[in-house]
């Protein structure tokens, strides 16, 4: 009797054994089998860069599963320039998708004979902006501060920054031209900060009222400098 249950326990171990193997070897069997070989890849979030780029950083072999570790992929991606975020999916059987973040231009800026799109660091992107068009505007000098004030003023007030038509540095202080009138505002400029400016530039727009700059440089009050016309 006592033997009998020995054996039940015996063969229950061993059962249980057999499923734990066959769960641990899965993925390396599922790799072998060409019914999950990568036959599609699915790309979402691009914008910029071309689809043939992203899947050349991939690298895939002609055996690629869609069972294979996806780190790999991810940190080829990510190491492109322009890529800040990149995430590897599968769909069996033989898709690979690929959500991706790429660095969000606030400027275009010159650079030799051409313009080239720069991010809020005021970094140089490997985007061709004759391909994406984007209705961005011209950053003149002032590298990083201005750029990062251009996506302060993105962040905060999209509607502004849609108006901008170009951007440069004064001292430590920036200037955003606006329809042939100027805005300057500090560095770090807040969002309370642009509220107090557009605030001033509506009223007198309403008043008929025309001016040259308006100075948001100095907390509390916006001061106007006004047209000479």
């Amino acid at each position: 009797m006592a033997g009998r249950r020995l054996t039940k326990w015996w063969r229950a171990l061993v059962v249980a054994g057999a499923v734990l193997l066959a769960l641990g070897l899965s993925p390396y069997l599922l790799r072998r089998l060409e019914f999950f070989r990568v036959r599609r890849v699915e790309i979402s979030g691009l914008h910029y860069l071309e689809a043939s780029t992203i899947v050349a950083a991939l690298k895939l072999s002609r055996t690629a599963s869609v069972f294979d570790d996806p780190d790999p992929l991810e940190r080829r991606i990510r190491a492109l320039p322009g890529v800040v975020e990149a995430d590897v999916g599968r769909r069996v059987p033989g898709t690979l998708y690929l959500t991706l973040r790429e660095a969000a231009p606030v400027a275009l800026t010159p650079k030799g004979d051409r313009l080239a799109l720069v991010d809020a660091t005021g970094a140089v992107l490997p985007f061709d902006p004759l391909e994406s068009a984007p209705d961005l505007p011209v950053l003149i000098g002032g590298g990083a501060s201005v750029a990062n004030a251009l996506a302060r003023a993105r962040d905060y007030d999209p509607g502004l920054f849609a108006r901008i038509d170009a951007a440069w540095r004064v001292g430590p202080d920036v200037v955003f031209e606006v329809g042939g009138r100027r805005l300057w505002f500090g560095a770090e400029l807040t969002a309370e900060d642009i509220r107090a400016v557009t605030a001033v530039e509506q009223a007198l727009a309403r008043q008929g009222r025309r001016f040259e700059e308006l100075d948001g440089r100095f907390t509390g009050q916006v001061i106007v400098r006004w047209s000479r016309a």
